[in-house]
């Protein structure tokens, strides 16, 4: 998939502020600069459940955002965070991304070194107990759900990947997706077909470094 790269500069047009980027060969997957979208993952996602003692897969690691958020939530009980890059797990066991010592030191927090989308097409996403269910499954690993960093992924973003990865969520699941685009109708209309409700957010955040604003989007679904 190419070269994986972990780096950290300053940036002196922003008053010399530290910024770490994550690059896979060409694509930029992850900047500690713009974060909130990752973050409104968690908090979408998980905002839409009730009760307590929730079981909850993060789908992606990158530096660890959409992980933190979710651990501020006390009605978390454990917290799977699957990523196929064991770099990735690597440097935050070693605290070399900023939430590296947050994650590690939780003790709800679980890291599966493992290809996600694969595990979604067999036994689920929990390391000790083959098709346990979830509370909720968040996912940020493609660009979005056409613009995939591996062409392996594709059939997940069907309605038979949906109809599968259902499988694995408890009755009153979510299942929240990040975007790098605004939601579309087409992917919609899938998780419409799917799940019990479906619904897009935008989330707006100030470029600095572009003097603009851009648009990440989220996708929740869920079940009754």
């Amino acid at each position: 998939m190419g070269e994986l790269i972990l780096r950290r500069r300053q940036i002196m047009a922003l008053g010399g502020r530290t910024v770490y980027e994550v690059k896979l060969g060409e694509e930029y997957l992850m900047s500690s600069l713009f974060h909130i979208s990752e973050e409104a993952l968690a908090d979408i996602g998980l905002k839409a459940l009730s009760g307590t003692g929730w079981d909850v897969v993060v789908g992606g690691l990158g530096l660890g955002y959409t992980a933190a958020a979710a651990l501020k939530y006390e009605q978390v009980k454990r917290l799977v965070v699957v990523e196929a890059l064991e770099p990735v797990v690597d440097w935050h066991k070693r605290a070399l991304v900023p939430n590296g010592e947050v994650l590690t030191r939780d003790k709800r927090c679980v890291y599966y070194n493992a290809d996600f989308f694969n595990l979604a097409k067999k036994a689920g996403f929990d390391p000790d107990a083959s098709g346990h269910r979830f509370d909720a499954i968040l996912l940020d690993i493609d660009h979005t759900p056409d613009y995939l960093i591996s062409n392996s992924h594709s059939d997940f973003y069907t309605a038979a990947g949906m109809e599968r990865l259902k499988s694995f969520l408890k009755p009153g699941g979510i299942f929240a997706l990040w975007s790098n685009d605004p939601p579309e109708d087409a992917f919609l209309d899938i998780l419409s077909h799917v799940f019990e409700r479906a619904e897009g957010h935008v989330i707006e955040f100030e470029n600095p470094l572009q003097q603009s604003v851009t648009e990440n989007g989220i996708y929740v679904a869920g079940l009754h």
